[in-house]
């Protein structure tokens, strides 16, 4: 079971760095890394207030009381009816009970609300918001051995659950069923209903759109097709890319998929603890851009997995942050030419004490169907 406790700690001790007197948590991630619990974000507001001088508070309305109480945290349990009175009366007495008028408070910017905002600036005059993201992402960018057992299971379930659905992957089936396909597939292998995000399948000149999302579109002869996909174990999710042929494509999109391998795997290899995360980037890019495609390559090399599909680090040009060991992320390089065609093949890595570990065993190379 996660150190619940010790994740709390490490979070108040980092506060007084980022000048926090205290943090907010909506339900989401941050709030399942830090408590153990899950709630829907949802009309009743439910949060964590987490302060650096007193045991952490759960506001919930009163049907999520049980769930609240069972926190492993040794948090104070606040609730509300479902008046709007008995919730603003409920938000004051949180608000009294840490003194958190006057104080900094870090939210969580693309979570944080204008209804859960309003409600604390009612309950705490003088309540200063600000980003958390920088307390925040550091500590859950660095995965345990729990954390990085969950995402290799996660991983090979993806695996499992694509190897059963490329006899499906054949002309004359649409973008759609072979979706619904995988999905099942998905769900058989062992992933939780929850996925990381709904499954990408693309064909033909859909595969030049990187977030396409899968059409009545029948996949044809001398099509692409992309499947970007991805499983949940325990929370922690796997994000991958592999791109098909359907019989004989198209001799510069073959060439295409052969360079996208190449950077993908440079990629890979410039991984590694104390390697900037622009490094990893540059290593795949300059791959493309040698091959003349680098206005082809319109995104970041990847992105962080763990809750998320996309958490830190991002890997990217213009981020000086190095690399960790327990740092997971994809490396997904990808060319995209519209009207015709793209590529992308994407895998997941952790950073090891010596290096990096490629977690993901696809083949790379473009496989022929038909």
């Amino acid at each position: 079971m996660p150190a619940y406790p010790d994740r709390i700690r490490r979070l108040t001790a980092a506060m007084p760095g980022h000048d926090l007197q205290a943090v907010v948590l909506l339900p989401g991630p941050n709030l399942r890394y830090y408590t153990g619990l899950s709630f829907h974000l949802m009309g009743r507001p439910t949060l964590a207030l987490i302060t650096t001088d007193q045991p952490p508070l759960l506001l919930v309305p009163e049907l999520e009381r049980s769930k609240a109480e069972s926190n492993p945290i040794g948090a104070i349990v606040h609730t509300y009816g479902e008046d709007p009175e008995s919730r603003q009366a409920a938000f004051h007495r949180a608000a009294q009970a840490i003194g958190l008028a006057r104080r900094r408070v870090g939210v969580e910017p693309l979570r944080m609300r204008w209804l859960e905002e309003r409600l604390l600036e009612e309950a705490a005059p003088g309540i200063r918001m600000t980003s958390a993201d920088d307390a925040l992402e550091p500590l859950r960018a660095e995965k345990s051995p729990e954390e990085l057992a969950a995402i290799r299971r996660a991983v090979a379930v993806a695996q499992a659950a694509l190897n059963e659905t490329i006899p499906q992957i054949r002309s004359g089936v649409s973008e759609l069923d072979l979706a619904a396909e995988l999905v099942l597939r998905l769900l058989r292998a062992g992933s939780e209903s929850e996925f990381p995000f709904a499954p990408i399948v693309a064909s033909g000149p859909n595969t030049a759109l990187p977030h396409a999302v899968p059409t009545s579109r029948t996949l044809q002869p001398g099509d692409l097709v992309i499947l970007d996909w991805g499983a949940t174990v325990d929370g922690y999710i796997s994000d991958l890319t592999r791109t098909f042929a359907i019989g004989r494509v198209d001799p510069e999109l073959q060439q295409v998929h052969a360079i996208v391998a190449e950077a993908n795997g440079a990629g890979r290899a410039a991984a590694g603890p104390g390697v900037a995360c622009r490094a990893v980037d540059a290593a795949a890019r300059s791959v493309i851009e040698a091959a003349g495609y680098g206005a082809a390559f319109i995104h970041r090399t990847g992105h962080g997995i763990g809750l998320e599909a996309h958490e830190a680090p991002y890997l990217r040009s213009d981020n000086e942050a190095l690399l960790r060991p327990g740092m997971t992320f994809t490396v997904e390089p990808g060319i995209y030419l519209p009207g015709r065609g793209g590529v992308r093949v994407e895998d997941n890595i952790v950073v090891t004490e010596r290096g990096a570990e490629t977690l993901s065993s696809l083949p790379r190379e473009l496989r022929v169907l038909t």
